[in-house]
Parts: C-alpha cells; structure tokens; sequence
C-alpha cells in the first residue's frame, strides 16, 4: 500500500515537469501558456517553436507518462498501483504543481502511460492515430478518435478491469481538455497538421 501511494506521488510530480514550457525557456522561445493556442504541449511549441522544439517536448511528455509506470512495473508493484501511477503521470501533465496547475491537454502522455500499462493498447491506439492524420490531416480529430477508442481497445484485448477504469477517466479527461477543438472541429475551423509552421 505504502509503495502505491509513493509511486502514485512520483508518477504525478513526473508529470507535473511541463516539458514545453522548459523546452521554450532553454531556446529562449515564448511561453507555450502565452503564445499560440495557449497549450504547453507539442503541437502548439510546433506552432511557433519549430520541429526540433516539438520534438523535444513530445519525447519528454511521451517520457513522463512511461517512466513512472516502468519503474512502478520493474519493483513489482501491484495492478491497481501501476493504473493509479498511470493515472497521476497523466493528472500531473494535466494539472503540473509545479507550474501553476496550468497543464498540456495530456495525448502523449497517456500514450507513454498506456504504453506502460500494455503495449497492444498503446499501439492500437497509436495505429488508430496514425491511420486518421493520414486520412483527414487534423491533429486533434486524430487524437480524440484514438482516445476514444481506447477502452473499447482495453476491453477487447482483455486488459484488468483497473486498467479500464484508468483508461476511461484519461479518455473522459481528454476528451474535456480538447473542448475548443471539438468547437473548431465542429465549426470548420481546426487546423491542419503542417499549416500555421514557422
């Protein structure tokens, strides 16, 4: 219970490190919370920062949904304290402490940590993105229909009822984060992948 609740804590502080935001400070760019879409994730450092920058920023999202779950996974933790690590990685991007709980939307995250929790998830998941950017070009359309179809990937691949549970509230959350693009999305107005590059 103990080293649950320790690695609950050190999944959520991992994901509270706003890799956009320290990518931006270190090339002398504009803060992600201020500049373009006022996401600090990497599509939006990809707006203004260029590829190198959001490439960084994806690595390092990607990272801290993963590595807290990994470690978890490598000292034997229990099914129920790898979801809940997987759940506070992806909380911490969501709501960072660190800087003032004004987070990213969380896609690479979960991803890192659904890849932690099962890799047949996290490629389905990454196979259903990949499909849809390449169909309909848009970024966000292509992450919600991948998030989406995530627990019904879970449940299919017979993953443990934990795990779909965590699966699910990311999805609900997700889904929430991405409101203004579901609005755009809806009115025409979304950006496509490769538009608005430095």
């Amino acid at each position: 219970m103990l080293t649950n609740l320790l690695f609950v804590v050190f999944g959520y502080l991992a994901g509270s490190i706003s890799t956009a935001i320290l990518v931006c400070r270190a090339l002398g760019l504009p803060d992600p919370r201020q500049e373009g879409s006022r996401n600090p994730g990497a599509t939006n450092v990809l707006r203004f920062g260029g590829k190198k920058a959001a490439a960084v920023t994806l690595v390092g999202d990607f990272a801290k949904g993963l590595l807290p779950v990994l470690l978890a996974r490598w000292v034997g933790v229990d099914e129920t304290g790898l979801a809940l690590t997987a759940l506070a990685a992806f909380l911490g991007h969501l709501y960072p402490v660190f800087f003032g709980f004004e987070g990213g939307k969380g896609v690479a995250t979960a991803f890192g940590a659904m890849l932690g929790l099962s890799y047949p998830l996290a490629l389905a998941a990454l196979a259903t993105w990949l499909l849809m950017a390449f169909v309909v070009r848009i970024s966000s359309l292509s992450a919600l229909t991948a998030a989406v179809l995530a627990p019904l990937f879970a449940w299919g691949f017979g993953l443990p009822k934990v795990y779909l549970i965590v699966v699910l509230i990311m999805v609900v959350l997700l889904v929430w984060r991405h409101r203004s693009n579901i609005r755009q999305l809806l009115a025409g107005t979304e950006d496509k992948i490769g538009t608005d590059l430095p």
